[in-house]
């Protein structure tokens, strides 16, 4: 059974087909458009805001789109409770949809688990972009404490122009939008063991990542702060970094010229 939220309600998914997996028991939802090279995008900690973004690759790719379990339109997986089982989720997704050569890009959470899923499965890629990903303590460049942030003032928090979000952020209390986030960011805490969504193994995984990536902040970014760009850098071999002006967080949604860049890059 796939659940349903008012975030759905808003994501306008036209121009795109709707599949539906069975992984270990978990209804995943897929959504693609396009043609050309597979370029497979994994979502954030949250899927309220939309796929408009992703409309800039369909004419040069087959752009796929899953829903994490827990997530969106894709059901829950209590069994779920790390974030290797995700990797496994998708490696028995993949086999399913039969992609064994494809472009991976990850945002934010999706980014840690891109670059996981890139260190285990590096030989069924052919490049790789990581947008602001999570996974990395850095000290001198800190998430904020989540929690001293009000719901209200989240998606403030998020872009650099809140126009961006206006179109997806319900006008007054509705409890479909709070169920929805607390949905997705209670699939969040079940992975996140140490209360956080950084991973303490990564600076010494991550040299394992052969793959030519690129690495793309928003100059603005509160969330994922850019100044953790260069220790991805450093670590990652075969990395370039792109800081883009006036863009937040949910890069991709709000600059156009980084989704160009993330197509040039593929290319």
């Amino acid at each position: 059974m796939t659940q349903s939220s008012f975030g759905d309600s808003r994501v306008d998914h036209s121009d795109f087909e709707r599949q539906e997996y069975f992984i270990d028991g978990c209804n995943t939802v897929v959504y693609s458009a396009g043609q050309g090279q597979p370029l497979v995008f994994l979502h954030g900690g949250g899927t309220w805001h939309g796929i408009d973004f992703a409309r800039t690759w369909l004419d040069r790719y087959r752009v796929i789109l899953p829903y994490h379990p827990g997530f969106g339109e894709s059901a829950d997986n209590p069994s779920i409770s790390s974030m290797e089982g995700y990797i496994q989720h998708y490696q028995k997704l993949f086999e399913q949809m039969g992609l064994t050569d494809f472009n991976l890009v990850g945002f934010s959470l999706g980014g840690r688990m891109a670059a996981e899923y890139a260190i285990q499965h590096g030989g069924t890629l052919r490049k790789l972009v990581l947008i602001a990903p999570a996974g990395l303590d850095v000290k001198e460049h800190p998430q904020p404490d989540f929690l001293r942030i009000p719901p209200e003032d989240f998606p403030g928090w998020m872009v650099n122009d809140i126009a961006t979000l206006a179109p997806f952020l319900p006008s007054g209390p509705d409890e479909g939008f709070a169920a929805m986030r607390m949905r997705e960011g209670g699939s969040v805490a079940r992975i996140s063991s140490n209360g956080e969504v950084t991973n303490p193994e990564l600076p010494d995984w991550l040299p394992r990542i052969k793959l030519p990536t690129l690495l793309a902040w928003g100059e603005n970014d509160r969330i994922v702060p850019p100044g953790q760009a260069g220790h991805w850098h450093r670590l990652i071999p075969h990395a370039d970094v792109r800081i883009f002006p006036s863009a937040g967080h949910l890069l991709l949604d709000e600059s156009l010229a980084a989704r160009e860049a993330v197509a040039d890059f593929i290319d």
